[in-house]
């Protein structure tokens, strides 16, 4: 079987499955081979070994059954940065990276700057800006152990480690005193609201926010925001499409007297909120 071939296969079985299904027979084969999705289509007559075949037919399957890409390849892209998943994770979404433009373009460019990254998951979002900003000083927190240790090993691939403090715990409450920025991309998805992939695969925790409505995290967190932001800061959240609303009215009660705004993200749905104090 060339890989052509078992391309062309690999995307018809996962037609079914899959939005993306060519997209993702190119990402698992090019995981197998340990090339890039453009080495394939220049390779296109090569043939695979039959065990090569028979594991990328494996993957093939397993993606059938639901299980994220980026799971069965251990990495995702995001903000240009190829980064490590486990699914002790939640899978980082294209959407999230208007969180991180929408922290980069607050001020962090002195050599005081501090960001901090409420519900690290992985460490996308702290990971991606304070690799743009060389002079700021981040924290992220995150209540799962296992997910902070992916964090870690995300600041230590990407060469951050040194300017980024991980800390196990809820919320806000292990910060140790205010910063200029805060960024939030909490779990938000209300009891039943979950796709069936992101309900049986990724992690509960990281998923349903807590309540009817799925913003008893964010409720929580934006009471405590307060005491955590400095002076002229900015929080930035990204919340449901739904509840852009909502939470930008839960953040004028928090902070009565900043400017609150709800920007779409990559998608044109209005999910970023943004408190400038």
């Amino acid at each position: 079987m060339t890989i052509a071939e078992a391309l062309g296969q690999g995307s018809k079985r996962l037609s079914f499955f899959s939005s993306t299904p060519r997209l993702d027979a190119e990402v698992l084969l090019a995981h197998l081979l340990q090339t890039g999705r453009a080495s394939l289509l220049a390779h296109a007559t090569d043939r695979l070994s039959e065990p090569q075949a028979v594991d990328f037919e494996l993957l093939v399957e397993r993606r059938t059954q639901g299980e994220p890409v980026a799971y069965l390849t251990g990495h995702k892209e995001f903000y240009g940065l190829d980064l490590y998943i486990t699914p002790d994770v939640l899978v980082p979404r294209p959407e999230t990276e208007s969180v991180v433009d929408a922290c980069l373009a607050a001020s962090l460019d002195g050599e005081s700057s501090q960001l901090a990254d409420i519900g690290t998951g992985s460490g996308a979002i702290v990971v991606a800006v304070t690799k743009n900003r060389p002079l700021l000083r981040a924290y992220g927190v995150e209540i799962s152990p296992q997910a902070l240790e992916v964090a870690r090993k995300n600041c230590e691939l990407h060469g951050v480690s040194d300017r980024i403090t991980l800390y196990l715990g809820h919320l806000l409450q292990p910060l140790p005193g205010k910063v200029d920025v805060i960024a939030a991309n909490l779990p938000y998805v209300s009891p039943g609201e979950a796709s069936p992939e992101v309900a049986t695969w990724e992690p509960k925790v990281a998923v349903f926010g807590g309540g009817e409505d799925g913003t008893a995290l964010i409720q929580e967190f934006l009471a405590a925001a307060p005491d955590y932001l400095l002076p002229g800061g900015t929080v930035v959240m990204e919340t449901a499409y739904s509840q852009g609303a909502l939470v930008s009215s839960l953040a004028r009660e928090a902070f009565p007297n900043a400017a609150v705004e709800v920007r779409k993200d990559l998608a044109g749905l209005n999910r970023i909120v943004v408190i400038k104090s």
